[in-house]
Formats: C-alpha cells, structure tokens, sequence
C-alpha cells in the first residue's frame, strides 16, 4: 500500500520504508507544519508528508535550503504549531546557526529536527555523526534502531518536545531511513497549522536576554536528563557479568549477533535510545554487576566516550572497549558487530566464506549521467574545448548530478567540497591564481547557496565564469522542485538570468547546452570578458532534466523515436563513445558505433559530434512537437 492510501488507517501491521515510518510518527504525534531541503538518505520524510497534506490538512513544503527551512519550522513552533523539520547529515551544518539559538529560546509547539546520516557515505561527502550537535546544542538526541521504533520514537518526541518546550533531534542512518519494516500504526489526531506568537524577551537573543536564556537552559537540561532514565526506549535486557551497549542501528545488529552465538539471555545489553543526553541511572545499575563492557554505536564514539566519564566519576572499574573493537569508519554489518562481541568474550569466530563463484569478467562501467542528460553536451564541449584551445583553467565543482563531470574522460570537476563551494571556492582561486576559473553548478544548489559567494565575487569584481546547469528541477534527490522550476502550482517561478542581473553581473547568458557550437562560442565569449573586465560572467544553460522529459512524452503519448548510426557512414571515431559517453552507445563491430533502442530518448545530441554525420533519427518525426516537452 502506498502512503498516502494509509492516511485514513488507524490501526494494523504495515510494511513501511523508515522515512516513511517517520512521517507516519510525526502525523500521528499532531505534526502541522513540515518544511526540509531534499538530500538522500532524509527525502522521503517530507515526500511522504507531501503526499497527504491535503488529505490531513498539514502544511509542508520544500524550502530553498536547510537553513531556511529550519527556520521556518522554528517559527511555526513559536506560534504553538507542533513542527518538523528533516535534512541529511551534511544539511545540519547549513542550519547550525538557527540551531543553536532554538535551544536558548526554546519553543512553544514541538519543534523536531531529523537528521539522517549516512555512514560509508553512500550518497555524501563525508561521514559526518551528527549527534555531537546534541551535545554542543544541549539538545536531546533520539535515535531509533529500526523503522517500527522510528515511528514510535517520532511520535514520542512530538510529546517530549511539547512538554519540555525545548527542541529534540531525531538522528537516523542510511540503513533505518532506507530499510522497510512491518510498522504498528496508531490514529492521527486533529491538526492544528494555526497559533499565536507570545511576544517574549527570550526569542531576542540579544546578549543580556541570551544570558537569563543560559540559565534556564541548564535547568532544563538537568530536568532532562533525569527523565531519559524513563523512557521506554533505555532498557536493560538479559543478564550476566558481561554487558554490551548498543545504540540505535546497532541494537539490532547486537541482538541478530547474540541469537547468532545463542547466548542471548547469558549477556546483558544495554538499549540506547537517547545517546544525548545518555541515562546515567540506568547505565550505573547496569555497570555496577559487570566487569566487561563493550560499546557498540555507529560512527563516533560518542556513547562510548559519555560511558567511560559516567562510570569514572561512578568508582565502577568495569573495563570498557568499543571502537577498538568495533572501528570507527563506515556502517556497521552483521559479520563486523559479531567479530568485535566474539573478541569481546573470547568466542570462535570467523568470517563466513562466500561459496565459489564462476569467474565472470564484466566490463568496468563508470558511473555516468543518464541518457539525454543536458549537461552531457556541455561537459563534452567544455573539454574539447579547453583540450584544442591549450586554455589553463580551474573547474571547480559542486553537489548535485554534474559531479559526474568528475569522472573521464570529461574530468571537469576538480574541487568538489559542499553545496555552493563551487563559486566559493572558485572566488578564492581566481584571486590566488593566473588560471582561468570556471565554476559549475545546478540551479537548485544555486538558491541554495551560491548567492552568497556571486554576491562576493560581484562586489569585488573578480574574474570568474559562473555556469549555472539549469534543469528546472533538484534532479539527483528525486526531482522535487526549486525555484527554478516553471510548472509549480503553489509556486512562483524565479528565473536565474533576472536574479545574476538584480545582484549585477553584466555578463549574462542564457544557452540550450544541446546547442553545442552555441556552448563553445558562449564559453569563449566569457573567457575574454572575464579577462579583460576582471569581474565575473555568468552562463545560464538551461535545458529540462531528461528524466521529467521522457516521463512527460510517455505520458501523454507522444513517441519517442531513437537515433541510429548509419554502417556505411561510421568510421569507428569513437568519439561517440569514448568522448561523448553517453550510455546508450557502445563500439560495436570494427569500433562502429551501436545506439542502444531501449536507451535512447531522441536528444539528438549526438548527432551534433559525429564528424560524417553517421547518427540519425530512426524514422521521421515531428521535432517541434517533442522539443515543446524540453522546454
């Protein structure tokens, strides 16, 4: 079943995705304002929401970053309306600022903040635990091991949040917000998205009403921590002279391990369910009758750390091991959890061995943007060109579909760090460098965060070329919309040529990247004016995400009629392939090129770098009736 056909549910066993569980959670703790900025592994939590405003009467949106989408959840919060807010890991450190200060002020409705991290990384930048936030914020930190407790962790801390009136962080991981599970599913009460604003002198953090803020805060702090020794989510199971702490994720590989050994009830665990602030009561009593702890957590070595200071300043010598054990990088398995618990109590163990496979050699395939991709052309023109041209230049990247460009043989990626370094960055190295500096970035990681650094590089008139990628839609977390996009209904469209205009950039330019003799006589353009002017050009190449195109055509019909390569006229250049990359063509007999049908949308993209004119439309088709779908 879909979400959205659970809306009317109040009861039974469903099988959920964890973002999903979450969201569930979050309508049934009284949820009536939401706003997130996509990033993998946290966007289902506010589709999901999407999905069913209207059906539940909430209001939720996407937000033009994390920022300001806390900040608009923070101040729903303020007027009374039970808020939420999600974004993955790196996101936090875009709303750090507003975070810090919410915990000083406190709040009125519940104020929920998701953070889902991503360990080994597989959708970021970094491995980033985003618990230290708790600890540096004085904010709790809940953190559930699956998806049934994500649901009813979420719903729990809308009521901890309201009680305490002080913000919660609900931090999850890859492995629980993209895992499904069966999911106990309560009623979802009334919803209010109306409140008041109580005008107050502790939402003015002026220094001397941030210092009365202080003071209350410790005390509450205090309160707090006394209470997660109460919760339902700490508890102590089985028994023995050995204990083990598990928090979130872990718990459930800790437990999978002891069934594995089948010694389940001969050791005692330790559940963690808020790792800030930990339950010191429960963790003493547990500690006091062992001699051997073993701290099993996900990343930092946060719980473990928090352990050895409580059992300290406890007098209880109990030894404690956990990362030496366990290991800090990447995300914890089942086969890794069960070595550290065998050393841990010198149990026989050894990593299973995959049975004996065939030898299959596979082709090495780099991952690569989709068929019909619009930035395609534009990597593939911006490499011939600075290729033939002998142009000394910087490419400096950004997040988002394009960091593809990194990969050969375009390589026009070469510093990739956070969401708007691209022209950060790239401002820096135009000033400490004779190189050309060519910064790349999307139009949804533009409002994001690159009107900051253009607004810098304008006011101090430095030499860059700033190519915004304009697909009209935040492609690489699932195509959720920006301000760049053209069909929004509740929405207004911002084009990006009338904001680079506003801050002042006198060199603007809007191309089709399918336009590839247009890219390369644009690209020059901008190079000799940033050259000669010494202040920065801005590129606008704007063309729809295929994905939303080929979605479109079929939808409403409309036949798409791939490319083929004429034999006779093929010479096995290669250029298609080698150069162009484009996966729906490979080398096929004596290097000729082959396109792949069930591939190729018709971008005619190709076409346009075949030297012999061999690519061509398989039949005839109407062009204008397709073209209106790309724009």
């Amino acid at each position: 079943m879909s979400f959205r056909s659970l809306v009317g549910v109040s009861s039974g066993r469903y099988l959920l995705l964890g973002n999903e569980a979450i969201a569930r959670g979050a309508l049934e703790g009284g949820l009536g304002f939401a706003a997130a900025y996509p990033g993998t592994p946290s966007s289902e939590i506010l589709e999901s929401l999407i999905s069913v405003k209207d059906a539940v009467g909430i209001y939720a949106e996407w937000s033009v970053n994390e920022k300001v989408a806390f900040e608009a959840a923070y101040g729903a919060s303020l007027a009374g309306v039970n808020a939420l807010t999600a974004m993955k890991h790196v996101g936090m450190n875009v709303a750090a600022d507003p975070l810090m200060s919410s915990a000083y002020t406190g709040v009125e409705g519940a104020l929920v903040i998701v953070t889902a991290d991503d360990p080994s990384m597989h959708s970021s930048q970094n491995e980033q635990d985003n618990r230290w936030y708790g600890v540096h914020a004085y904010i709790p930190v809940f953190e559930p091991f699956d998806a049934d407790e994500a649901k009813k962790m979420t719903k729990y801390v809308f009521e901890f949040s309201r009680r305490f009136k002080h913000p919660v962080i609900l931090r999850t991981t890859t492995r629980v917000s993209h895992s499904r599970g069966v999911v106990e599913l309560g009623p979802i009460p009334e919803v209010r998205i109306k409140g008041k604003f109580n005008k107050e002198d502790r939402y003015v953090v002026i220094p001397a009403n941030a210092r009365k803020n202080k003071i209350k805060l410790l005390e509450k702090w205090d309160a707090i921590s006394e209470v997660v020794n109460e919760l339902p989510f700490n508890k102590v199971e089985g028994d023995g002279k050995k204990l083990i702490i598990a928090s979130g994720s872990a718990y459930g590989y800790v437990i999978e391990a002891l069934d594995y050994f089948k010694i389940r009830d001969k050791v005692r665990v330790l559940k963690i369910g808020t790792p800030v602030p930990l339950p010191k009561k429960i963790l003493i009593e547990a500690a006091e009758e062992v001699d051997k702890i073993l701290v099993v957590e996900e990343l930092d070595s946060l719980v473990e750390t928090n352990v050895k200071s409580v059992l300290h300043d406890s007098r209880i010598e109990a030894e404690v091991r956990g990362k030496d054990l366990v290991g800090y990088e990447f995300e914890l398995n089942h086969s890794r959890v069960r070595k550290a618990i065998a050393k841990f109590l010198d149990l026989d163990y050894s990593v299973p061995q995959t049975p004996n496979q065939p030898v299959v050699s596979v082709p090495t395939r780099i991952p690569t943007l989709c068929p019909g991709c619009p930035y395609r052309p534009l990597f593939f023109e911006l490499r011939r060109l600075v290729n033939q041209e002998k142009i000394p230049y910087i490419a400096s990247g950004d997040i988002g579909c394009y960091s593809l460009g990194y990969n050969p043989p375009y390589r026009m990626q070469d510093i990739i760090i956070e969401m708007g370094s691209s022209i950060g960055v790239g401002y820096g190295l135009s000033i400490t460098t004779d190189d050309n500096v060519i910064a790349i970035i999307g139009d949804s990681t533009f409002y994001h965060a690159g009107l900051p650094p253009l607004v810098n590089a304008v006011w101090h008139k430095k030499p860059l070329i700033v190519i915004v990628l304009d697909n009209e839609v935040i492609a690489m977390t699932g195509h959720q919309p920006a301000p760049s996009s053209k069909d929004g209904k509740e929405t207004r469209y911002i084009p990006i040529e009338n904001v680079v205009t506003g801050f002042g950039v006198r060199f603007v330019e809007v191309i089709d990247p399918y336009d590839i003799k247009t890219v390369r006589e644009v690209v020059k353009k901008a190079l000799s004016y940033v050259r000669e002017v010494k202040e920065p050009a801005v590129i606008i190449a704007r063309r729809k995400c295929a994905l939303e195109v080929v979605r479109d055509l079929r939808r409403a019909g409309v036949e798409i009629v791939p490319y083929v390569v004429l034999e006779d006229k093929c010479i096995g250049c290669g250029i298609c392939y080698d150069w162009f990359v484009c996966p729906a063509i490979i080398p096929g007999s004596n290097k000729k090129a082959w396109i792949d049908p069930e591939l190729c949308i018709g971008c005619s993209a190709c076409a346009q770098v075949c030297p012999t004119k061999a690519i061509v439309p398989q039949k005839e088709y109407n062009k204008e009736e397709v073209e209106k779908f790309w724009r």
